[in-house]
């Protein structure tokens, strides 16, 4: 009882503190959103990963050396890069005047990663499209798109659109690459299929080509309550299963169908991708390891992101493209306060568990 009681008052406690904070957060957005515009908006971020894994490897050498000896190195690194800036002014003042971009020479190829973490609804999706259509605006066919994938699948036509957009890339004759680091499942697994290297990580989780459905039916509940429930429907197959209606053997006939040919399309698809699949043998719904994957063929290679974009540095400039939201002010208040009130009350119930079971 007293376990109890404790517990109950550090929840009502918890629950005041959080309330009244939440009441001081919102009258301070309402002061200031009435100051303030909208600032939403996006703009495409672009990060050099060889000037990155340069910079983190310069830090890592300097600091295993004598302070002087470093300086020294730094002093002789800023000197080189000195003279190679200079070594590009003065190509750039041989160009036209009226010169763009294109006319410039590429001195390494290029290669374009993105991200998508799929959901349910592949969501990520839009904006990938839109990254995509950026990219191929500028690459050219000694470049390559690498796509950092991961994800266990989702509703049929959302990641069949993900996967048409990474088509468009095979399309303009430039190479697409997919790692996957986790998970590739499913629907996943339909846009990894895609590519023209799959590669993933030794225990990454891929396959799972097949369907599946499911629904709860409450029609036998609202019976029980005397509660009537009419669907009208045009067409024979409008609707064949549903929550509150009464489903008949016709309509599960109907609805595994369905199912059937959303499966048969689906093998359909992999296989014009990776024609060499035994897709029988992998089209059971089942799912495998990054290893066991490699011997069935559903990938091509085992290796990480970080190992192929790390072995990519030294042939191709490396560009992360992504875009990037930037938040209002309330967006940001509120993401402040949401992180603050997880901090505190985690810290209030480890203080509470500490008290009750050291």
């Amino acid at each position: 009882m007293e376990f109890l009681y404790q517990s109950g008052l550090f929840a009502t406690k918890a629950i005041i503190v959080v309330a009244l904070i939440g009441a001081f957060v919102a009258f301070v957005i309402s002061l200031l959103m009435r100051q303030a515009g909208p600032q939403t908006g996006e703009h495409l971020e672009v990060t050099k990963i060889n000037e990155r894994l340069a910079r983190e490897k310069e830090t890592l050498q300097y600091s295993a050396v004598d302070e002087q000896v470093a300086m020294a190195q730094h002093k002789h690194q800023r000197a080189q890069e000195k003279a190679e800036r200079k070594a590009q002014k003065k190509a750039l003042k041989k160009q036209p005047v009226s010169a763009s971009l294109d006319d410039f020479p590429k001195d390494k190829p290029r290669v374009y990663v993105l991200d998508f973490d799929g959901d349910l609804q592949a969501s990520a999706v839009g904006q990938m499209r839109r990254i995509l259509s950026a990219v191929l605006e500028v690459a050219g066919k000694e470049d390559e798109v690498v796509l950092r994938l991961d994800s266990g699948g989702g509703v049929v036509h959302s990641y069949g659109l993900a996967a048409s957009q990474l088509e468009r890339v095979k399309t303009r004759g430039v190479k697409l690459t997919i790692c996957v680091d986790k998970v590739a499942a499913s629907g996943g697994y339909m846009m990894a299929c895609v590519a023209d290297q799959l590669l993933c990580a030794p225990f990454a989780v891929v396959g799972s080509i097949g369907v599946v459905a499911q629904l709860p039916n409450f029609n036998r509940l609202l019976k029980k309550h005397d509660i009537d429930f009419e669907l009208l429907t045009a067409g024979q197959h409008k609707r064949t299963l549903t929550v509150f209606g009464e489903n008949t053997d016709e309509g599960r006939k109907k609805f595994r169908e369905d199912l059937d040919d959303i499966h048969t399309l689906f093998k359909e698809y992999v296989v014009g991708q990776r024609p060499s699949l035994d897709i029988e043998q992998v089209a059971t719904g089942e799912i495998w390891l990054g290893r066991r994957a490699l011997d069935l063929k559903l990938v091509d290679a085992i290796k990480t992101s970080d190992e192929y974009l790390q072995d990519a540095c030294a042939r191709a400039t490396v560009l992360e493209v992504k875009f990037v939201a930037r938040k209002s002010l309330q967006e940001r208040i509120m993401s402040s306060f949401e992180m603050s009130a997880d901090r505190v009350l985690t810290r209030l119930w480890h203080r509470a568990t500490q008290q009750r079971f050291m």
